[in-house]
Parts: C-alpha cells; structure tokens; sequence
C-alpha cells in the first residue's frame, strides 16, 4: 500500500480508520439499500396488482386457450427460477441462512452476477403467485448491495463484516418499514457477539434505509390497525394459551417446511419451481388469498368478517402452500407468510373466546397481532424482534406487556418441545448437502 505523502492524506487516513467513518459509512450503504429495494417493492407491487387483476377480472370467463397460455408462462416462469437456482444455489429461499453461513465464513457470495438473478427471481416468483415473503430476499439484496459498496472501501475483516450486517439490516428496514427492527433482528438472528460499533452500524443502516423508502412510499406502518386496545389482566391466561398454541404449530409448520424440502429432493432442481406455480392457478382461481406473501390475507383479517370455518382452511392451506412452495428452492422467504399465519391463528383464537364470552368485540382484533408475533418468535426462536415487528407493522404501542408475553410463552414452549429456530436448521442443511462442495465453496477472505 503506497503510503501517505501529505499532512491531509495522513488526516484522512487516521479518520478513515476511526469508528465514526465506519458509522457514516454504514448511512451510505443503508441509503443505497433503500434505493434498490424500493425498486423491488415497486415491482413486486405491480406484479401482484397484475396478478388478481387476471385472476379476479381477465381470465374468468375466457376460453380455455387463455388458461393453457396461463399454464405455458407459468411453466417458461418455473424453468427460469429451477435454472437459476441450480447454477446459483445462493440464491435460493430467503438468503437469510446463508448470510449467517457467510457471518462464520463457511458460506461465500458472489454478489455481481447474484444479485440481479436474485433481484428478479424474487419478482417473478413472488408476483406469480408462490406462497412466499419479499421480506427474505430483501435481506439478502441489502447484502448484496453492502458488498457491492464494500469492494469501494478498504476495510478490515471484522469493519467488513459489521457492515456486511449493517446491510442486512437496512435490507429488512426498508422492505417492513421498520428500522428498530432490523436493528433487533441482526442483533438476535445474526450476530454472536454484542459491541457498540455493530449496534451503531446497524441502527445507522436500518434508519437511512427506512427515511429512504419513507420517501416514496411514507413513513407509516405496514398495516395501520387503528383500535389496538389494552388487554385487561384477567385475558392474560388466553395470552399464554395462545403462545402455546402457537409453538406447537409452528413446531409443526417447522415440519412442514423440511419435509417439503426432502419431497422436492429426487426431482431435478430446474423442474422443481414449475409444481408449485401450477397449483397456484388453482389457488388463483378459489383461494387467492393464500397465494402471495399474506399481507392483503392480513388486511382482510382486519376489514372482513369471515367465518371460523373459513379461517381453519385458510390457515391449513396458507401453511401447506407455503411449505410446497419454500421447498422448491426457488428465492423467496417465509417472513410474511409466518405473519399470515400467526395473524390467523390469533383471529381463530379470539373468535373462539369471543364465542364464549371470554373476551369482548374490540379485543379480536388483540389476538389477531398477538398471534404474528407468537408464530414468528417460535418459528424463528427470536421474541424480541418479534415484539419489535408487530408494534413498529401496527403502529401501536399499547400492547407491548400481551406482547411480551405471549412471544415469552411462544419462546419457552418452543425450548421445551425441542423445536429449534428454523434458520438455523436450513443454515445446517445446506452445509450438509453436495451443494456445497459443488456450489456454495469456503470463504477465502
């Protein structure tokens, strides 16, 4: 490395090794991961628009040629996700098992030719109709995009790899509108160790990701539930029910997930996308509520009255089509379908109380949110991200003592029926498999 010949070079080059420089740097790249990944929640948007509009409008009605083009696209579709799945196993699911690969150097990326494939893999399969959440492989494209940046900068391994999850942050800030979450969520899913500087990098991402997606969409929550109310003490017994329940399906939805994945094992990966996206167009057709991640499942929770019946099969399919599709190994992830998921165990559970007399009208809606965040901190075995979700989605605080301690309720029953975070488990996964002689390789750096 040439050394410095001038006063101001040295100066520069003291400030650059300092932490604020490692700060102001993890702002730049949390900007830049809010750009790309308004872009990815644009299209992905009108990819779903597009979709109920031919489902809901266009195609009933039409001859049955119109439905063997559907077919057609859906399987040229299904070719093009199975291709880039096998010629970047990277790519695959939600990204986020292997940015913790990548956090203890087993796993490597190589970001440039990734990440457009993931990019627009997410797009196409997630806009088709697959049970999947944008909210996965925004994480890994913050990730990607922090690499890009990183190859600008010369930085130290342990600086890299702060930024590295500073990235990753900003990702899952920018697509959830939710910075205090990205944070959390790095702290508790991706790093080992605590330190300032991480806390630091990941706060500075998370919020410049979040002003700049604030900016086009708004800063508002996700979902915008209006009459979230205190939930009197004599309903927390219900609470603690309802995080136990929640455990014991997620426990099964856990299942649900890893089977699908030995099911798609004997066939050969290009084909694998094409099975799901089929089944989709039933789905399109009867049930078009399950297909995509869940978030307008979510919303007609809150705005429509539906049946206990109803929201059984809805469940049991929403849980059943997310795990046909994440097993087909096509990128998408399971963020928000485990929202939707949880959101329907709780309005299966407060309708139930409600029936009995248990609870009153307004509180329902209580249960409904309770249940998201009890799914995700036993599916993903990470309660305190899960609280910080629901309140920054909801856009209310005045639930947070449910809320901690139906996501504790979840956490322990999880520990003590043995059910590990899913994560973690598909990260062990992809170490055991021939993937990774053959396509994942060691970190070199």
């Amino acid at each position: 490395m040439r050394k410095p010949k001038t006063r101001i070079e040295k100066a520069l080059r003291l400030w650059y090794g300092t932490r604020l420089a490692v700060v102001l740097e993890s702002i730049l790249i949390g900007f830049m991961v809010g750009l790309v990944i308004v872009l990815f929640r644009v299209l992905l948007g009108r990819a779903n628009t597009l979709r109920a509009w031919l489902y809901g409008t266009f195609l009933p009605g039409k001859p049955w040629y119109w439905i063997a083009g559907l077919i057609l696209a859906l399987c040229l579709i299904g070719l093009f996700l199975g291709w880039a799945a096998k010629v970047r196993p990277m790519i695959r699911g939600s990204g986020i098992p292997q940015i913790k690969g990548a956090l203890i150097r087993e796993l490597s990326f190589d970001w440039g030719p990734e990440l457009p494939l993931k990019f627009v893999t997410s797009v196409l399969g997630l806009g088709a109709g697959l049970s999947l959440g944008h909210e996965g492989p925004s994480v890994l494209i913050g990730a990607y995009v922090g690499m890009g940046m990183l190859t600008l900068f010369r930085r130290p391994h342990r600086e890299r790899r702060i930024l590295f999850s500073a990235a990753s942050a900003a990702g899952i800030s920018a697509a959830f509108n939710a910075p205090l979450t990205g944070m959390f969520f790095i702290m508790e899913e991706m790093q080992s160790s605590f330190s300032s500087l991480v806390l630091a990098c990941s706060m500075g991402a998370s919020m410049a990701a979040d002003v700049t997606a604030g900016y086009f969409f708004g800063l508002k929550p996700a979902f915008n539930f209006r009459h979230v109310t205190l939930l009197p003490i004599h309903v927390f017994p219900w609470v603690v029910l309802l995080g136990i329940l929640c455990a014991l399906l997620g426990d099964l939805f856990k299942r649900l997930l890893y089977g699908s994945l030995d099911l798609y094992e004997p066939l050969p990966p290009v084909i694998r996308p094409i099975l799901p996206l089929l089944v989709s167009i039933l789905f399109g057709f009867f049930l078009i509520d399950v297909t995509g991640g869940g978030h307008s499942l979510i919303d007609s929770l809150y705005d429509t009255n539906r049946t206990l019946m109803i929201l059984v099969i809805l469940l049991a399919v929403k849980m059943l089509f997310t795990a046909f599709s994440f097993g087909s190994g096509t990128s998408g992830g399971i963020f928000l379908p485990i929202l939707a998921s949880g959101a329907l165990i709780g309005s299966i559970m407060g309708k139930l109380l409600l029936g009995f007399g248990f609870i009153e009208d307004a509180q329902t809606l209580n249960f409904m949110l309770l249940g998201t965040c009890a799914f995700f901190a036993a599916v993903l075995k990470a309660p305190v991200t899960g609280i910080v979700l629901i309140m920054e989605m909801s856009g209310s605080f005045n639930h947070l003592v449910s809320l901690v301690l139906v996501a504790l309720s979840a956490f322990v029953t999880a520990d003590v029926i043995a059910s590990p975070g899913v994560y973690s488990v598909l990260l062990d996964r992809i170490l055991r498999t021939k993937a990774l002689k053959n396509g994942y390789g060691r970190n070199k750096e």
